[in-house]
């Protein structure tokens, strides 16, 4: 399993949202690019870097972070917030992104996404999944996008989508433990997807559980900020 710490960043600095509450935000570092080379430091090869401003603003705002970090460290990175359209995922992908996360756009705009699939891979696009009760929800989580999980995962893995990101948003920032019975239900559902769990992980035995159930990889971000995992716990993973 592929341990991909999370960085989010409002206003060039390193922040951790509740619930993707922008009224429930800490700050946690003035320089994500310090943060992130300790991740790399440490042996991790992956991060999950949101531009929280430029998912507000529709477009991503935060491209000078994401440059420094992929011009000063060798880590691969998937980016999400803001990409909605084939220029923002230009500028992203030029800004050294080795992914982007369609979150949002893969439900408001599935033609948009597949052409991306088309024309980019499989391999640039990861499915962004967030979850309510099994329902997508989007725009920063305030919508329920009326679509079920299940069906809208299946259309785009008839489309080639490998990765997804599934987020359950009742977890997220909670530290109470990932949403272990949805993971085993869409893993079971979709044996072959690349399913990288989200929201909730709270202490070690957390990653454990999701590496023996299966899923790809596991993002990590408020357990690590707060000090209830520590960096040479996620380096023993991957």
């Amino acid at each position: 399993m592929i341990i991909i710490p999370a960085i989010d960043i409002i206003s060039g600095k390193a922040v951790r949202l509740t619930k993707g509450d922008y009224n429930q935000k800490k700050e946690y570092s003035d320089s994500p690019l310090e943060v992130a080379k300790n991740f790399e430091s440490a042996g991790i090869t992956h991060l999950h870097l949101v531009d929280l401003d430029g998912a507000k603003a529709q477009s991503p705002q935060n491209l000078e972070v994401l440059n420094l970090i992929t011009s000063e460290t060798g880590l691969q990175v998937d980016f999400g917030g803001g990409v909605k359209s084939n220029e923002s995922l230009d500028a992203v992908l030029k800004a050294g992104a080795s992914q982007i996360t369609a979150g949002s756009i893969a439900a408001k705009n599935p033609e948009l996404v597949s052409s991306w699939l088309k024309d980019y891979g499989a391999e640039k696009i990861i499915l962004g999944a967030d979850v309510i009760e099994e329902k997508i929800a989007i725009h920063g989580w305030q919508e329920d996008s009326g679509l079920d999980l299940f069906p809208f995962l299946e259309s785009y893995l008839n489309q080639g989508v490998r990765y997804c990101i599934c987020t359950d948003v009742s977890k997220d920032g909670m530290l109470q433990g990932p949403s272990m019975e949805l993971y085993q239900k869409v893993l079971k559902a979709f044996p072959n997807l690349k399913l990288i769990a989200s929201g909730g992980v709270a202490e070690y035995s957390d990653l454990q559980e999701l590496e023996d159930m299966g899923v790809y990889g596991a993002i990590v971000g408020k357990a690590f900020y707060e000090g209830r995992i520590t960096l040479e716990q996620l380096a023993n993973f991957g």
